[in-house]
């Protein structure tokens, strides 16, 4: 691999570390509010979709031998909780995010990819891991792991996307 692509990997496993701490909790849900999420998605804007993953599964691997960078500082009993699902789900939601930004940075395509691609496979993840987990039906799993946080996902879609891009052609002119 080059080093361009190593240092904007390293990069990338920085900023999510970082963001996973500008989080709070939420009282009714295990899950939190994170900046994590923005970072995934800047990440899979500016990495094709292999280093997405390897960037993710980095992130993931260090909380997992006990490094605190997940939110709150958890390690691997994050992983096996009621949220562990966003997690392993995000190794295939922010890889297909980079697969569907096509090739030129589009503001609209990156928005949309992320909205309709990453954060409903997240959900998805997080709501299979709190009914096993937590034990609990399919609309209160909702109210704990989408209903909350949609407001806020999109948001961070669209912000790192308008950071998407500008970044991206900032890249391909040098």
């Amino acid at each position: 691999m080059q080093v361009r692509n190593l240092t904007k990997m390293a990069m990338c496993v920085a900023l999510c570390c970082v963001t996973a701490y500008i989080a709070f909790p939420l009282p009714f849900t295990p899950g939190y509010v994170t900046a994590l999420t923005f970072a995934m998605s800047l990440s899979a804007y500016l990495l094709p979709p292999q280093q997405t993953f390897t960037v993710i599964f980095l992130y993931i691997l260090m909380g997992a031998m006990g490094l605190p960078v997940f939110a709150n500082g958890e390690g691997l009993s994050r992983l096996l909780g009621p949220v562990g699902g966003f997690y392993f789900a995000w190794l295939v939601a922010y890889p297909l995010l980079s697969l569907a930004k096509g090739k030129i940075p589009s503001l609209k395509r990156y928005a949309l990819a992320n909205i309709l691609i990453a954060v409903p496979i997240t959900y998805a993840g997080g709501l299979i891991s709190m009914i096993l987990i937590l034990k609990i039906g399919i609309w209160e799993a909702l109210t704990m792991a989408v209903f909350p946080f949609v407001f806020g996902d999109v948001l961070k879609a669209v912000a790192a996307a308008i950071l998407g891009v500008k970044l991206q052609k900032i890249l391909e002119e040098r």
